[in-house]
C-alpha cells in the first residue's frame, strides 16, 4: 500500500517532468533549425513536374511591416549592349511599367545598370546609367563577374531615392505586383534549388573561415532576385564583388561552381556581414518546371521549353514547339510567337503571351 501510494504520488511528477523536457528539447530543435538555415532537401514530382522546396524561411513576427505601410524599392537590372541582353531589357521593363502603379505594388523607380562602357540605342527608352566593365581579361570570359563590380559603381554614383533595392536580371518579367518582401536588416531571396554550401564546404571554407560559424550560414540564394536595404548593399556589394574575383581566381573554386560562382560569391559576401535573408519560394517561377503562376511574382526565363505537339515535355531534345531565349542570341525573338499546344503548363503559356503582348506594343520592336 505505501509502494502504491508512493508510485500515485510521483507519476504526477514524472509526467510534468517529462512534458517540460520534450518541450525544451522541441524549443532547442526549433532553435537550431532556425539559426542553421537547415533547408530540407529539393524533391521533384515526377507525377506534374514540379518542384516543391521547405521549409521557407519567413519574415520574423518582430520585423513584419505594418499593414498598408508602403516601403517602396528600386528596381535595379545589370546588362550588357549585346542584342541578347537589350531585347530581354525591352521586355522586362514593359512588364515593370504595366505592374509599377497596381495595388499591393511597392515598386518604385528602374535603373538598368549598363556595364558595356558606353552608351547604347536604348538610353532614351528605359532609364539607364552606364558603368565600366572590369578590366579586359579580369572576367576570363565569365561575364557574369561584371554584375558586382557595376553594383558597387552605380551604389557610389547614383542618386537612389528608395530605401530599398531590388537586384533584378533582364530574363526577369512582373507577373503580379511585387510588394517589398524584405524588412530593414532581413533581405528578402529566392532558395535555388542547385545552391547546396553543405556540399561545398571545403571550397567555402577558403571564403568562409571556420569562425564564422557552419556552412549552412550561408544561404542558398544567388544575388537576384533579392530585395535588400539600400545601406546593406552598400556593405555587402564591395565583398561581394572581391569574393567573386577570389573565387575565380582559384582553380579548384570555379571547377566547382561553374555558371553559379557569382551567385556563391553573393551568397557568401552576405554572410560574412551576418546578414540572414528570408526564403521565399513564391518571389520567382521557373518555366517549365513550376507549371502554375498562382500567387507568385516574376517569370524567370532561363530554362528552354521543349515540347511535342501532344503537351509533353522534351526536356533535354529539341522540341516541335519551343521557346528558348538562347534561340535569340543575335537578334529579338520576332513579334506573334506560336503558342505552346494544348497541356502545356500554365506557366509556359503564360510567359509567350507575356512575351508577344510585349513585342506587339514595343516600338521599333525589330529595329
Amino acid at each position: 500500500m505505501i509502494v502504491r501510494k508512493n508510485m500515485g504520488l510521483a507519476s504526477p511528477l514524472v509526467l510534468v517532468t517529462l512534458v517540460l523536457g520534450f518541450c525544451f528539447a522541441t524549443y532547442n530543435l526549433v532553435t537550431m533549425i532556425m539559426h542553421n538555415r537547415a533547408i530540407s532537401k529539393w524533391v521533384e514530382d515526377d507525377a506534374n513536374g514540379g518542384i516543391f522546396f521547405d521549409p521557407v524561411i519567413k519574415m520574423p513576427e518582430n520585423v513584419r511591416k505594418p499593414k498598408n505601410a508602403r516601403l517602396p524599392f528600386h528596381v535595379a537590372v545589370t546588362a550588357t549592349d549585346a542584342t541578347y541582353s537589350q531585347w530581354q531589357c525591352r521586355i522586362m521593363y514593359y512588364w515593370y511599367k504595366k505592374k509599377k502603379d497596381l495595388p499591393g505594388s511597392d515598386m518604385g523607380d528602374f535603373t538598368r545598370i549598363l556595364h558595356s562602357g558606353s552608351p547604347d540605342n536604348f538610353m532614351d527608352e528605359i532609364p539607364t546609367i552606364v558603368v565600366d566593365p572590369l578590366p579586359e581579361g579580369l572576367d576570363r570570359g565569365y561575364i557574369v563577374l561584371n554584375r558586382p563590380w557595376a553594383f558597387v559603381q552605380w551604389l557610389e554614383k547614383a542618386t537612389i531615392e528608395e530605401d530599398y533595392i531590388l537586384m533584378a536580371e533582364p530574363d526577369h518579367i512582373f507577373i503580379n505586383p511585387l510588394p517589398n518582401l524584405a524588412s530593414g536588416g532581413f533581405p528578402a531571396a529566392f532558395p535555388f534549388f542547385y545552391i547546396k554550401p553543405a556540399d561545398y564546404e571545403k571550397v567555402l571554407r577558403k571564403f568562409f573561415p571556420e569562425e564564422m560559424g557552419p556552412v549552412t550560414n550561408i544561404d542558398p540564394i544567388g544575388n537576384s532576385p533579392v530585395i535588400i536595404k539600400k545601406d546593406l548593399l552598400k556593405k555587402i556589394a564591395p565583398t561581394w564583388m572581391n569574393v567573386s574575383l577570389k573565387m575565380k581566381d582559384d582553380p579548384e573554386t570555379d571547377e566547382a561552381f561553374g555558371w553559379v560562382l557569382e551567385m556563391y560569391a553573393y551568397a557568401v559576401g552576405s554572410a560574412l556581414h551576418g546578414v540572414q535573408h528570408i526564403l521565399r519560394k513564391d518571389f520567382m517561377l521557373q518555366p517549365p518546371w513550376d507549371l502554375e503562376i498562382g500567387k507568385k511574382f516574376i517569370i524567370h526565363y532561363t530554362y528552354g521549353c521543349d515540347y511535342n505537339m501532344k503537351g509533353e515535355l522534351m526536356y533535354g531534345e529539341i522540341g516541335e514547339w519551343r521557346f528558348d531565349k538562347r534561340s535569340f542570341l543575335r537578334g529579338p525573338p520576332p513579334r506573334n510567337l506560336s503558342l505552346p499546344p494544348p497541356g502545356v503548363p500554365e506557366s509556359v503559356v503564360t510567359l509567350v503571351k507575356m512575351v508577344n503582348e510585349a513585342t506587339a506594343n514595343i516600338p521599333n520592336w525589330e529595329a
